[in-house]
């Protein structure tokens, strides 16, 4: 028997697009036309909130790093995704991604702190962030979706739904959906639509934003940077005078804010005798909260290499390990509160992470952010150093949780 396929796509980029729906979507009907969304009551950020997206955003970032390549994942971008699929488990299928997602939070919880999470992050000129989600169903009638569960994604993820023959004129809707939406850093999000595939679950998130201070041309000076293979790479550094000194046995770091303080770069450097692989496998989400909350101010001289890459994992197996497998298996998963179809039993097919991100002089431009300003007077006495000449861990952090938006490698330039 055919297996129904469900795909849930979670795109990073680089910058906002203004572009609506209307302009990018041309084959495609638009089931919310019409429908607005309702009124829901959202849960603020509270301890227990950040504390289990903390867990949740690091071990997710432990699962899916490479090792000896360059790294980024969002798992914000990740978790909206997962928690709009989610709406339509049951069973053993929605207690392993209730577990896995929210931690001892249930799904009906989850989605009210998601809806006024996303509407806490700020967004300015010099500082944009911003989210968009979309479900696009197949157009047949062996497919029958429940209204249920595309109501709960309008009005907490106000997620744009379309059904669609899913041919080659959805894959072109599909793909400009995405470009529109990562303002065309990423172009193509699909090569093609299985034939047994039934629904796509799309999140996109980006972010663009301005140092605090930003870099001028004498700040910028060529040096080494040694890769996670040895090789000495001759780049170009950024190197300034922070005052969020980071550190604990086997690391030191640094906090650099963003223009207009609600979000921050914060980046980890392993001692020379520990190898990143390993300080890595050491992390968890509350001693990430606790460095980033606890940080020392001091004085810090720092030096960031500029750099630029993108990113694309599958992931599936790292979803699996962290305990939701029901989800991704063709017998086993229940998704019967979002749909049911003839062609066979509904389960995640694939689950597909892209992301972008740039560093330079004047700032950083990535798939989802967060950034903190923590100002404060010097220690007196020598100040410290953190080099970024060997491969580090870096985050975009959002200040108000201390949570990262984003978490990446850098293991060469």
């Amino acid at each position: 028997m055919k297996k129904a396929h469900l795909g849930i796509i979670s795109v990073l980029v680089l910058l906002i697009s203004a572009c609506t729906v209307g302009c990018t979507v041309s084959s495609a009907t638009d089931l919310m036309e019409g429908i607005s969304s309702g009124d829901v009551i959202g849960r603020p950020a509270d301890d227990t909130f950040i504390e289990n997206m903390a867990d949740f955003s690091v071990e997710l970032s432990k699962n899916s790093f490479t090792e000896k390549e360059n790294s980024l994942i969002s798992p914000i971008s990740v978790i909206y995704a997962l928690a709009m699929t989610a709406n339509g488990a049951d069973n053993k299928t929605l207690e392993q991604m209730e577990q896995v997602l929210g931690g001892d939070i249930p799904l009906t919880e989850l989605n009210g702190y998601l809806y006024s999470y996303a509407k806490s992050l700020p967004s300015d000129k010099k500082a944009k962030f911003g989210m968009a989600n979309s479900i696009w169903l197949r157009d047949e009638e062996r497919l029958q979706v429940d209204p249920d569960f595309l109501q709960t994604n309008a009005d907490y993820y106000n997620a744009a739904i379309f059904k669609s023959a899913f041919d080659a004129n959805t894959l072109k809707d599909i793909n400009r959906w995405v470009k529109s939406n990562t303002d065309g850093m990423i172009d193509k999000i699909l090569d093609e639509i299985d034939p047994d595939t039934v629904a796509y679950l799309i999140n996109a998130t980006v972010f663009d934003a301005e140092w605090k201070e930003i870099y001028t041309k004498d700040s910028i000076n060529e040096d080494v940077f040694t890769d996670i293979n040895g090789e000495e790479q001759d780049i170009d550094f950024m190197y300034s005078e922070e005052y969020q000194y980071l550190s604990d046995d086997k690391a030191t770091g640094f906090v650099k804010p963003y223009a207009g303080g609600q979000y921050s770069f914060a980046a980890l450097l392993p001692n020379e005798d520990v190898r990143i692989e390993d300080y890595i496998k050491t992390l968890s989400g509350s001693h990430f909260i606790e460095m980033i909350n606890n940080a020392e101010n001091i004085d810090v001289m720092t030096s960031i290499p500029k750099f630029s890459y993108d990113y694309e994992i599958t992931m599936n197996s790292a979803l699996k390990r962290l305990g939701m497998p029901d989800a991704f298996d063709s017998v086993k998963a229940d998704f019967s509160k979002m749909a049911t179809s003839e062609r066979g039993n509904i389960f995640i097919y694939e689950v597909l992470h892209k992301t972008f991100i740039t560093v330079d002089e004047r700032g950083t431009k990535a798939g989802a952010a967060t950034v903190v300003e923590m100002a404060g007077g010097g220690a007196p006495g020598e100040p410290k150093s953190v080099y970024l000449d060997r491969p580090f861990i870096y985050a975009i952090v959002d200040n108000e949780t201390g949570l990262p938006l984003f978490l990446g490698t850098v293991m060469t330039v």
